[in-house]
């Protein structure tokens, strides 16, 4: 970013300067007009006008040079393009001198022509640069001065004159100045609305490139379908041409369906479409956007997110069957030790607790191989809308009669119209899981295992709470719950969690362990609707 910085200044100094031109142009053009006016009322209106009532000879003169003068600074010296700050002065210089002889010519401050000084200093102060505007008001001020002082020593004027002539002059540095303040402000602005200009193309021409060379296609509508935006990779999933000013329907006659559902609702939504000009099944997500009410739509190849997270499943199977290994070498030692020594061992009550040894490292491990074992069910997820309160209340009548506990350690707040998106095998699972977990650490009062359900219409989701009264988990431990094999428990084998986590997953939910409140605190946040995975065929135009 710095180097790109660098390489942008040398042509913001040159656009600025461009700038001060231009407006050194309409100073030169003004000054052209205006002195054509002079020119052109004293050869027409002559001495119908006030212009030129004392000395309209010297007028008619001045006037004529004035004009000549103000063609040449703007034909000649315009396009010569001497140092700006030479030319403004030569003209200024002119400007004050034309008009207070013109001034003079006509009866002093009085005609009303020193407002045009003002005029003239007001856009020197405008184009000009550093101190010089200061110069400009003082020659002024010195102008006016000096023709009031000839004025009363030819003519016997009135001293009281000087007052007036004293006040226009401190209104030529109080213009100019105030000018020139104005002109640093503007050029202050300018330069950063360019400066801003500049960014704001580049992150354009950033987001560009980015999204012409993403994988996934992306599309941006408006709320009468027309598409604004799209990435080559749109053309390429959907296997269509669009037209040079194409809509949501010359892509897909289902996703114009969709998007004008999101268009009406306002809220998200996603669904399996398979394009019938590429045979590829794609993910379509539609997000609304509050600025002018366009539509986001994104493509994405479901083929190639599955081979992707093929990928990261093989990746983590290998680090699962490491850690396997050395969970079940552990035990294994243990009931190779304990049956040699049973061999040898003649007493009754020490071949009792070696068969004790034995049998218990053997349940770890079968504990173990069925938690592995349940992993390869989260394939099978055939989710449904289920009716939490109903599923709740018969987990809790299972668990509880399989556990041995009191029913009343578990606390059950759910609506009674709070349902959930889930496969009913896998949701039982995350709950024995998450359960299980609770009554290790928990209080086994009652209430001391709480399930509570919260319902968010608007967003179409639910949330399952699962709290205990234990310890809580403690700080350090809980950026590892999720990882296999992880366990503070010595009976425990660490996949519970894991597990739970990977189920949720299957059902497009989040598992998440929340704040200690005050025990564990973990929950399932789902949708109360399904995602639709019924695969759309659509008519791609």
């Amino acid at each position: 970013m710095a180097a790109s910085s660098r390489s942008l200044a040398p042509t913001s100094v040159s656009e600025r300067r461009d700038s001060v031109w231009v407006s050194f142009g309409y100073f030169s053009l003004y000054r052209l007009i205006v002195a054509t006016v002079f020119f052109l009322s004293v050869l027409l209106l002559g001495r119908t006008i006030n212009l030129g009532s004392e000395h309209p000879v010297l007028f008619a003169w001045v006037g004529l040079v004035y004009w000549l003068l103000a063609i040449f600074f703007y034909a000649g010296l315009r396009k010569l393009r001497l140092d700006l700050n030479l030319q403004l002065t030569l003209q200024v210089v002119c400007d004050i001198t034309a008009l207070t002889l013109m001034m003079h010519a006509s009866g002093g401050p009085k005609s009303g022509l020193a407002i045009m000084l003002l005029i003239v200093l007001a856009g020197a102060g405008l184009v000009g640069q550093g101190r010089l505007v200061v110069l400009y008001a003082a020659l002024a001020s010195v102008s006016v001065l000096a023709e009031q002082a000839y004025r009363n020593l030819a003519a016997d004027g009135d001293l009281s004159d000087f007052f007036q002539s004293g006040i226009i002059s401190a209104g030529f540095f109080a213009t100019a100045i105030s000018a020139r303040l104005l002109a640093q402000r503007i050029i202050y602005n300018e330069e950063l609305a360019r400066s801003r200009g500049i960014d704001l193309m580049n992150q354009f021409a950033i987001n560009q490139r980015v999204i012409r060379d993403m994988q996934d296609g992306v599309l941006v509508a408006a709320r009468d379908g027309k598409v604004r935006q799209f990435n080559p990779q749109v053309e390429a999933l959907l296997g269509v041409q669009a037209p040079s000013l194409p809509d949501v329907g010359a892509f897909s006659a289902a996703l114009a369906e969709r998007h004008a559902r999101v268009v009406t609702l306002g809220r998200e939504e996603v669904f399996l479409l398979r394009a019938p000009g590429s045979g590829k099944t794609l993910r379509v997500r539609l997000v609304p956007t509050r600025q002018e009410g366009d539509v986001l739509i994104y493509l994405e190849d479901l083929e190639r997110v599955q081979k992707q997270a093929q990928q990261f499943k093989l990746a983590a199977l290998g680090r699962l069957t490491a850690n396997m290994a050395h969970e079940i070498r552990n035990p294994l030692s243990a009931i190779s030790h304990a049956a040699e020594l049973l061999r040898e061992e003649r007493r009754a009550d020490t071949q009792a607790r070696l068969a004790r040894i034995i049998i218990d490292n053997s349940q770890r491990l079968e504990r173990l191989v069925k938690d592995v074992l349940e992993l390869g069910r989260r394939v099978k997820a055939e989710p449904e809308v289920i009716k939490l309160g109903q599923f709740l209340e018969a987990f809790t009548e299972e668990f509880t009669a399989r556990e041995g506990i009191d029913r009343a350690i578990c606390a059950i707040d759910a609506p009674a119209d709070a349902v959930i998106w889930f496969d009913r095998v896998h949701l039982n699972q995350v709950l024995w899981n998450l359960v299980t977990n609770a009554l290790r650490y928990c209080s086994r009062r009652a209430g001391s295992i709480r399930l509570s359900v919260h319902v968010f219409p608007e967003a179409d989701g639910t949330e399952l709470h699962v709290v205990d009264d234990g310890p809580g988990v403690p700080p350090g431990s809980r950026g590892q719950v999720f990882e296999p094999f992880f366990t503070t428990h010595s009976k425990g084998t660490g996949l519970g969690l894991y597990i739970a986590r990977e189920l949720c997953e299957a059902n497009q939910a989040v598992l998440e362990l929340l704040e200690n409140g005050p025990g564990a605190h973990f929950r399932v946040a789902g949708r109360s609707e399904g995602w639709d995975d019924r695969i759309e065929e659509a008519a791609v135009l």
